[in-house]
C-alpha cells in the first residue's frame, strides 16, 4: 500500500511543478508583451494519512505526537503580479499607459472588459479602439464643452470636422496704469485753410446747407471748386503714431454732399470720440470737427479737436487727404486752442490692440486707449476710448468710459465697459463685447510706461480640429486650426477592490469575476485611479531573472518527483521477483 502511493505522491509532484513550467513558460513567452502582468504558481499539501493520533502526557507517561503521512502537494492558486511595468516613450499621442492603479474599460461584442494595454488607435470612423476592435470608453461633453461625468460611451476624436464660429461676449484685459505719470492736459488741434462760398453763403452755422461744390480756397482768386461732383475724397491719417485704416467719400451732385458731411466724415475717420464730457481745462478742446471763422482773411476754417492723451494725437500729413486725382484740397496745420497755445496732447496713456469676432466668425479689429484723466486724495481715474476699423458704420470711434481705482492702485469701479460693434449689412449680428478691466491696477511703474495687453476672449472663428492631445486626467483636448482649444472627451477608468479576483480572457483582456468585486467607474487621479501618461506604453512587468530561477527550481522538482516514482517501482519489481 506504501509504495503504491508513494507513486501518486511523485505524480503529484509532477503535475504541480509542469503546472509551475506552464506559468514561467507563458511569464517568458510574454515577456515584451504590452502591458503583461505575470503570474505565480503556489502550491500546497495534499491531504495527509494519520497512523497515530498522538496520545496526551500522564503522570507517568511524556505523551506521543501525531504520526502523519502526506500524500504529495497540489496547486493552491495561480496568482496575478498587477505591480506597474516600466513605462515606454512612443511618442503617438493615441498610446497610452497608466501611472498607478486601474484599467481602461473597452466594450466590444456587447461585453465590458477591462486592460492595461494602452496601445490603441482611431478607426475610419475617428473611434479610438484597442487593437482588437474594442472600443475605449469614456466620458463625452455637452454643448458647452464640459464633460458629462457617469454617462460611459465610446470615445470619438473627430479629427478634420469644423467648429462653429462664436461671436465675442468677453474681452479680458490685463496690465498696469502708470499711476506716477502726468494728467492728460490736451489735445490735438489741426485746422485748414480759410475756405469761401463760391456764391457767397456764409459757412460758420449754415454748415449743412453748404454744398461742398460750392467751397474754394480763400487764397484762390479764380475761384475753382476744391470739391467737384463725382471725386473720390480719401483720408489716410494718424492716431497716437498708429496709421489709420484708409476711408473714402465721394462727393455728390450740388446739394447732395455738404460741409456737414465732410465734417462727419473727417469726424469718423480719425476716430474722435465726441461723447466724452465737455472738458473743464481751456487747453483740452471740445472734440469734434467745427468751423470757426479766420480773422485774418475772414474765410471759415475747419477745426479737426482730437480727445486727450499722447496716444490720441492726430496727425494729417500733406498726402493724407487726397482726391481722385491725387491732389490735397485741404492742407491741415497745428491749430491753437483756447489758452492762446499750440496744443499739445500730452499725458499719460497707453493703447493695445486685439481681434474679436461676429456671429459669423469675422475678426475685427478692437483698440483700446487709455488716458490719465485725473488724480485725487481718492485715487485716480483713467478714461478709456474704444476704436475699430470695422465698424459697419464706417465710424472709428465705438465707446469711451472710465476706470476709477483707490488710493492703492485697486480698480473700483468701470463703466461703459459693454461696447457695441456695429455689423450692419454684413450679414453678422453686431457683438457686444463686455471689456473686463477686474485686474487692472494703476500704480507707480518701475519702468514709467503703463502696460496693457488682451489675455483672454471668448469668441473664434471656423476652424478646423486637427491635433489632440491626452492629459494625466484622461481629458481629451483638440487643437483647432483657428488657435481654439476645447476639450472633447476624457478618458476613463475602472478600480476594484480585488484586482486579484478579475478573470483573464485572454488578449490582454479581463472581465470581473466572483471575487473582484464591482467596477467602480471614475476619471483618472480620482478615487485611486492612476494618471494617464499620453505617448506612452506600460511594459511587461516580467522579470526573466527571477523566472529563469523559477525555471530552474521547477524543472529540479519535476525531476526529483520523477526519481520518486522509478524509485518506487523499482521497489514494487524488487517486491515482486521475492515471490520467485
Amino acid at each position: 500500500m506504501a509504495l503504491t502511493s508513494t507513486l501518486f505522491t511523485g505524480l503529484s509532484g509532477l503535475d504541480v511543478n509542469q503546472t509551475r513550467l506552464n506559468v514561467v513558460g507563458n511569464n517568458i513567452a510574454n515577456v515584451n508583451t504590452v502591458a503583461f502582468k505575470s503570474s505565480r504558481a503556489l502550491f500546497k499539501p495534499q491531504f495527509y494519512v494519520t497512523d497515530a493520533a498522538g496520545t496526551p502526557p500522564s503522570s507517568d507517561f511524556g505523551g506521543s505526537n501525531p504520526s502523519q503521512r502526506g500524500l504529495g502537494a497540489v496547486v493552491a492558486s495561480i496568482q496575478k503580479d498587477f505591480t506597474p511595468g516600466a513605462m515606454e516613450p512612443t511618442g503617438k499621442s493615441t498610446d497610452l499607459a497608466i501611472d498607478g492603479d486601474g484599467f481602461f474599460i473597452v466594450k466590444g461584442g456587447g461585453q465590458q472588459k477591462f486592460t492595461r494595454d494602452g496601445s490603441f488607435i482611431l478607426n475610419a470612423d475617428n473611434d479610438l479602439v484597442s487593437t482588437s476592435g474594442d472600443y475605449v470608453q469614456g466620458f463625452g461633453v455637452d454643448a458647452k464643452n464640459n464633460i458629462v461625468s457617469g454617462v460611459l460611451d465610446k470615445i470619438v476624436i473627430p479629427l478634420g470636422t469644423d467648429t462653429k464660429a462664436k461671436e465675442t461676449a468677453n474681452v479680458t484685459l490685463e496690465g498696469n496704469l502708470n499711476a506716477s505719470g502726468n494728467v492728460a492736459g490736451g489735445a490735438s488741434i489741426l485746422t485748414t485753410q480759410p475756405l469761401q462760398t463760391i456764391s457767397g453763403t456764409p459757412i460758420v452755422g449754415n454748415e449743412a446747407a453748404v454744398a461742398l461744390s460750392d467751397l474754394y480756397d480763400a487764397a484762390d482768386a479764380t475761384q475753382t471748386p476744391l470739391f467737384a461732383p463725382g471725386k473720390v475724397l480719401t483720408l489716410a491719417g494718424d492716431k497716437g503714431g498708429r496709421s489709420l485704416p484708409a476711408q473714402s467719400f465721394t462727393v455728390g451732385q450740388p446739394g447732395q454732399s455738404t460741409l456737414a458731411d465732410l465734417q462727419g466724415f473727417l469726424q469718423k475717420s480719425m476716430g474722435i470720440d465726441t461723447t466724452v464730457p465737455v472738458p473743464t481745462n481751456p487747453a483740452v478742446p471740445t472734440p469734434g470737427v467745427t468751423t470757426e471763422i479766420d480773422p485774418v482773411s475772414g474765410g471759415a476754417v475747419l477745426v479737426l479737436s482730437g480727445n486727450s492723451g499722447s496716444e490720441n494725437a492726430l496727425s494729417l500729413a500733406g498726402s493724407a487727404f487726397t482726391d481722385s486725382t491725387g491732389a490735397s484740397p485741404l492742407s491741415f496745420n497745428d491749430g491753437i486752442n483756447a489758452a492762446g497755445q499750440i496744443s499739445n496732447p500730452a499725458g499719460e496713456s497707453v493703447h493695445t490692440s486685439f481681434i474679436v469676432y461676429d456671429s459669423l466668425g469675422t475678426p475685427l479689429t478692437m483698440d483700446i486707449t487709455t488716458v490719465l484723466q485725473s488724480k485725487s486724495d481718492t485715487g485716480s481715474v483713467w478714461r478709456f476710448y474704444a476704436d475699430s476699423p470695422n465698424a459697419a458704420d464706417k465710424n472709428l470711434a465705438l465707446a469711451s468710459g472710465t476706470l476709477s481705482f483707490d488710493t492703492a492702485g485697486k480698480l473700483i469701479n468701470q463703466s461703459g465697459n459693454t461696447i457695441l460693434l456695429d455689423r450692419t449689412g454684413t450679414g453678422a449680428k453686431s457683438p457686444q463685447v463686455k471689456v473686463n478691466f477686474g485686474t487692472l491696477t494703476s500704480l507707480t511703474s518701475s519702468s514709467t510706461e503703463s502696460g496693457l495687453k488682451m489675455t483672454q476672449q471668448d469668441g473664434s472663428s471656423i476652424g478646423t480640429l486637427n491635433s489632440f492631445s491626452i492629459g494625466a486626467d484622461g481629458s481629451i483636448i483638440g487643437g483647432f486650426s483657428n488657435g481654439l482649444t476645447r476639450t472633447v472627451g476624457r478618458v476613463a477608468m475602472a478600480t476594484f477592490k480585488n484586482p486579484q479576483g478579475l478573470v483573464d480572457q485572454g488578449g490582454n483582456m479581463l472581465t470581473t469575476g466572483p471575487n473582484s468585486g464591482v467596477a467602480i467607474i471614475t476619471s483618472p487621479t480620482t478615487l485611486g485611479a492612476g494618471a494617464i501618461r499620453s505617448g506612452t506604453l506600460e511594459l511587461s512587468n516580467v522579470d526573466l531573472s527571477k523566472e529563469f530561477i523559477n525555471l530552474i527550481i521547477s524543472s529540479t522538482g519535476f525531476q526529483a518527483a520523477s526519481r520518486v516514482i522509478s524509485t518506487s517501482n523499482q521497489l514494487l519489481t524488487e517486491l515482486m521477483n521475492s515471490s520467485r
